[in-house]
């Protein structure tokens, strides 16, 4: 049976961009998706797979305190994703290699309401740095 406690909460999740912990952002995303071609083999009546290309995609939102993301453009950047619980087993590190945005957002904003900020990108690799494991 799963103990609750051990459940990972986001509110300590972390973002770092180049080694720099960026403290306003509050929402990190990112995938792998990977091309699958079917075969079809003689003498076999199930479809198989072929695993070829992956693509890495992603999203990281907060609020906006500098003009850090503009001033980057759209050069390449590597992220570590820390996801971590003072209850859990330990913490998880993702490092994220060769990300670029997809866009820039160069002005978003109301009146009266906080400045948030959006970026979609992708990257081409990761590596698992710290897994957390179960006692």
């Amino acid at each position: 049976m799963m103990d609750p406690t051990r459940a990972i909460l986001g509110t300590y999740g972390q973002v770092f961009i180049d080694g720099v912990w960026q403290t306003n952002i509050n929402h990190l995303e990112a995938s792998v998706e990977v091309e699958k071609r079917e075969l079809k083999l003689a003498g076999s009546e199930w479809t198989t797979h072929k695993l070829g290309a992956k693509k890495g995609t992603g999203t990281m939102s907060g609020y906006k305190v500098t003009s850090d993301m503009i001033a980057r453009g759209f050069a390449k950047f590597n992220i570590i994703n820390k996801l971590s619980d003072p209850e859990a087993y330990g913490f998880e590190r993702i490092e994220l290699y060769n990300c670029v945005a997809d866009k820039l957002q160069l002005a978003n904003w109301t009146a009266g309401e906080e400045v948030a900020e959006e970026t979609t990108f992708t990257f081409e690799g990761y590596k698992l740095l710290d897994p957390i494991k179960s006692n």
